[in-house]
């Protein structure tokens, strides 16, 4: 960046056209002089001699055409100095030690540059809140340009680097504008040619051309222009949909307030559908209620999204798709939800102009967590709202085919252990009639995690037998038409008190039920176990159960789901539980959605034991742990 190629006279000049006091500054006049007559080519030689140092070429173009400059920056430096004031600032604070002594046995090449700023800088401040601006010699680029530092002796921070003087001074100007955007009268050339650049963002954003919207809005709302703000969060948002960039006085327009209330509310709820802090929430509706969002209904969508009984329910067609997407996504189909989604978005209207894409979707309880980072880009990406431009290509689908995934899971699929029952034909929400525990009915969707969370407590509730084995199941559909109940948190062994729940969820069809219990640290005291059982009209039709190399078999298994040819000597446990998980694929049509088990909401329920109670000479033990306060 070099200065002789910027036009300081056009630069200071406009700044001094535009010169108003702040909106809180009264006594400011208006025709304060900010510069000075520039310094002549001798005068400027004069001080690099006095200096030892020749200055860089951005400043010194700046003192060629002012000789200092009035900043009035809010808090810190008010007032650069002429040739005749800048001086060696010589660290007169002793602040070398305080940044030489956190640098490490690793430093970072700019944390050693900021170290040693203080003894090599240039001072250039004459007037100030208890601040510097120092220019770092010793922090140059291949321009020659030296970096300066903006030091708050009053904040405690580290000082603010600009990789040169142009740079600071395009920042204070941007300042300037900022600080003055409350003032009904400061209209001037540049505000009219970034709120012309907001206009534009706008339209571009609407046409799938966000990334060009970004550099528009970027620039714009560093000189505080309204509506900057409010177009910028929703593209960052749905850049990274897992973010919270806050949406400011937009949540107290009743136009926007189905849309942006809820999202801000996601914040205060959490991840784990509480509070996080006692009074946090009041902290909360105490934000809203200053933005102009009434306590009450600030409390409601607040309450509903604690329940998670929150519903995103826009009008019209987009409105419509969101409902059928909603009821797909409900029961693990999320990648057809997604479908329905992208189908959908040109369709989506704003309620008004400060909105340009659908962020309220994010809200949602169900379809929010379908919305990755790469989706979001394809909703942005997306041209909307009556706006025409060509289609982003569509995000692949997030599920695998088929089962096999279960053996192969991520840092953020934890499923060590699992078991799952399967139901041909069945309405899903039939299941708890089946399978389920004592009035077991479905509850709203819910986070992967909270069905391990509730599972913990269940054998400690009154009622429940010690060698009872209760699973929180989520529940859904397969695209292949088959009922689902997985319990992928349990941490259970398989043991021979197993009673296989095939039997009973058959009435109607087959059904089948596959447990793989927990890998073990000691294989060869608890050796892995796999077990299969398949049952038809409420009569179980073959079933195995694999624990080391011992094999336990009845009834006519098929050929390829025979464990003799599946499950190999010498060979790791998950290869033959790779092979009969794809050959259950292949032979029965059973797949399991990853995305809904692991990142997504699905209904959940409490089945009956997966163990049945000891028989008579049979042995039951079980360990309890109680923490106890001194």
């Amino acid at each position: 960046m070099s200065g002789e190629s910027f036009d300081w006279h056009e630069f200071l000049g406009r700044w001094q056209r535009e010169w108003v006091p702040r909106a809180d500054r009264d006594d400011d006049g208006a025709d304060i002089p900010l510069g000075r007559p520039g310094a002549d080519e001798a005068a400027i030689a004069a001080a690099e001699e006095r200096l030892g140092r020749r200055l860089p070429p951005s400043y010194r173009a700046f003192l060629s055409v002012s000789d200092g400059w009035y900043v009035d920056e809010t808090a810190g430096v008010h007032r650069l100095g002429g040739v005749a004031d800048i001086d060696w600032f010589g660290d007169p604070y002793d602040m070398s030690p305080l940044y030489e002594q956190d640098l490490g046995d690793d430093p970072r090449e700019e944390e050693v540059l900021r170290a040693g700023m203080w003894r090599r800088a240039l001072r250039l401040e004459t007037d100030s809140d208890m601040s510097h601006a120092l220019l770092d010699p010793g922090d140059r680029d291949q321009d020659g340009e030296w970096a300066l530092y903006v030091h708050k002796g009053w904040s405690g921070e580290a000082p603010e680097r600009y990789p040169s003087f142009r740079a600071y001074m395009e920042a204070m100007y941007r300042g300037f504008h900022s600080a003055r955007v409350d003032r009904p009268d400061f209209v001037n050339a540049t505000t009219r040619a970034q709120d012309a650049g907001v206009d534009r963002a706008r339209l571009l954003a609407l046409r799938g051309r966000y990334e060009e919207a970004l550099p528009l809005l970027e620039e714009a709302l560093s000189y505080g222009r309204p509506r900057s703000a409010a177009l910028l969060s929703q593209i960052r948002h749905l850049l990274a949909p897992r973010s919270c960039p806050g949406y400011g006085d937009l949540v107290g327009d009743p136009r926007y307030l189905s849309e942006i209330l809820p999202v801000e509310a996601v914040q205060a709820v959490g991840p784990a559908g509480g509070a996080r802090r006692p009074g946090e929430d009041d902290h909360w509706l105490g934000m809203m209620a200053a933005r102009g969002a009434a306590r009450h209904t600030a409390e409601a969508v607040l309450s509903a999204l604690r329940e998670g009984a929150h519903r995103y329910a826009p009008s019209g067609a987009w409105g419509r798709a969101v409902a059928e997407a909603r009821e797909a996504a409900r029961w693990g189909a999320t990648d057809a939800a997604w479908r329905t989604l992208r189908e959908a978005l040109a369709l989506w209207e704003p309620p008004g102009p400060l909105l340009i894409a659908p962020v309220g979707l994010l809200a949602d309880p169900v379809l929010g967590p379908l919305v990755t980072a790469e989706r979001g880009r394809e909703i942005l990406a997306t041209p909307r709202a009556g706006e025409r431009g060509p289609a982003p290509e569509p995000v692949p689908d997030l599920d695998p085919p088929g089962l096999a995934w279960l053996t192969r899971p991520a840092a953020h699929e934890p499923f060590n252990g699992y078991r799952c029952l399967w139901v041909e034909g069945l309405d899903p929400a039939a299941l708890p009639a089946l399978i389920g525990a004592d009035d077991a009915a479905l509850t709203a969707p819910t986070q992967g995690r909270t069905p391990a969370w509730r599972a913990l407590a269940i054998r400690a509730r009154e009622g429940a037998e010690p060698w009872e084995d209760r699973a929180v199941v989520a529940v859904g559909r397969t695209g292949e038409g088959w009922a689902f109940a997985f319990d992928g948190h349990s941490g259970h062994r398989l043991n021979q008190f197993f009673l296989s729940p095939a039997a009973a969820a058959s009435a109607s069809g087959r059904a089948v039920v596959v447990w793989r219990d927990p890998r073990s640290s000691s294989p060869d005291r608890h050796p892995a176990a796999f077990h299969l059982s398949v049952a038809e009209r409420g009569r179980e039709l073959y079933a195995f159960t694999v624990r080391g190399t011992e094999v336990e078999r009845c009834g006519a298994i098929p050929r390829a789901l025979d464990p003799a040819r599946l499950f190999r000597p010498q060979e790791a446990a998950p290869e033959g539980e790779r092979r009969v998980l794809e050959a259950l694929h292949t032979e029965l049509g059973l797949s399991l959605p990853r995305f809904a088990l692991t990142h997504g909401r699905l209904h959940t329920f409490t089945t009956r034991s997966w163990t049945r109670a000891p028989r008579a000479g049979e042995a039951f033990a079980y360990l309890g742990f109680a923490r106890h306060r001194p």
